[in-house]
């Protein structure tokens, strides 16, 4: 096992071509995009520019991409002084006539969020061919009118599963989907290989339940709203012994953190991890048993594709978010820093440096290509 990781997980370089993001340019390479505030007569200027977002089912609501994704069209709001308009998806059959209703009304960009509309947004897209689409978490279309904003996950899974692995108590940590789509497994993905690596590096035996790697096999729920089920599968992995469990299901998250707090109140001292955004900052309960989060600065690139257009600057070349250009990052531990190893956190900025000059190099079947 220990032959077979290195091969996989250590390279000359990333797999993948990088791409960072310019304070103008999105397409163009170098440091994350930088935030420029606009005011006065700039922001009276884009006062007839209309930016608009389209959610997946999980709604605006969702403490995770959608969310995020939201958040960056109404920073681009106040900085840039453009209007906006949004369409709040309950069901797959509303995203026909969302982003429908969003072209209709002239929005001169939409922002889609999700790989589950990538055939709404394509078809739009076809058919529209002046107006012009980002989505978020999709890299499947290839159309001049259309800019995908897309990450590499698993790096920032990665050190999520290293830190799992290493601050576990019981040897058993999980993780679990929403739906076993590319943007799910991804976190899955890495997640495995962190706890891998650690086991490799340290001689650990760190077990990780709901998910194998190989075989592309685990634990879904099926959807990304059915909270009830997120807490019944985390309730499974704690009674199997996992001490921290990681859901990449949105909204299905929320009962994880039921599950958890639940089990701390009965004794018993259990962690979660987030993803996409800062769960510790977005969560709404359980923050101070959130271990850390893998997060996707979805709101900097969103706002900053509307800016690169706004500037007549479109393009169609996908943004890609890597450790390097810090579009994926771990968060920090928060409450939870006095119950991790006191080098923990030097070994994690240690081997995303590794993973950043590709002396590591973290594939999933989902990485950007």
């Amino acid at each position: 096992m220990k032959n077979s990781l290195r091969k996989i997980s250590r390279g000359t370089g990333l797999s993948a071509a990088v791409l960072g993001v310019s304070a103008l340019v999105l397409s163009g390479c170098g440091a994350p995009p930088a935030e420029e505030a606009s005011g006065g007569s700039s922001a009276e200027a884009n006062s007839d520019y209309l930016g608009c977002i389209v959610s997946d089912s999980g709604g605006f609501d969702d403490r995770s991409f959608n969310q995020s994704s939201y958040e960056g069209l109404k920073k681009a709001e106040a900085d840039l002084g453009i209007e906006i308009n949004q369409a709040e998806s309950q069901a797959e059959t509303d995203f026909g006539p969302n982003v429908d209703s969003m072209v209709q009304g002239g929005c001169n960009l939409t922002v889609t969020v999700g790989f589950l509309l990538a055939d709404t947004t394509k078809a739009a897209a076809e058919q529209n061919t002046e107006a012009k689409f980002a989505i978020v978490d999709d890299n499947s279309i290839d159309l001049p009118n259309v800019k995908p904003i897309i990450y590499d996950t698993a790096q920032a899974a990665f050190l999520a599963g290293y830190a799992a692995a290493a601050t576990s108590e019981t040897g058993k940590v999980a993780t679990f989907g929403g739906i076993n789509i590319p943007t799910v497994t991804i976190f899955m993905d890495g997640f495995a290989d962190g706890v891998t690596y650690f086991n490799e590096e340290t001689g650990g035996d760190v077990q990780l339940l709901g998910w194998d790697k190989e075989s592309q096999n685990g634990t879904f729920v099926g959807n990304f709203e059915d909270q009830a089920a997120g807490k019944t599968n985390t309730q499974n992995f704690i009674n199997e012994g996992a001490d921290i469990i990681m859901p990449v299901a949105g909204p299905v998250g929320s009962g994880t953190l039921d599950a958890v707090i639940e089990a701390n109140a009965g004794g018993k001292d259990v962690k979660a991890i987030w993803v996409d955004s800062d769960g510790y900052e977005t969560a709404g309960k359980g923050e101070e048993f959130i271990l850390t989060s893998v997060m996707k600065l979805m709101g900097d690139a969103v706002e900053d594709v509307i800016s690169t257009d706004v500037e007549g600057n479109f393009d169609n070349t996908p943004y890609v978010g890597t450790l390097e250009n810090g579009g994926v990052a771990l968060a920090p531990f928060h409450d939870q820093e006095a119950n991790v190893p006191a080098d923990l956190q030097a070994t994690l900025d240690g081997l995303k440096d590794q993973i950043v000059s590709g002396e590591i190099t973290v594939e999933s079947a989902a990485s950007p290509k």
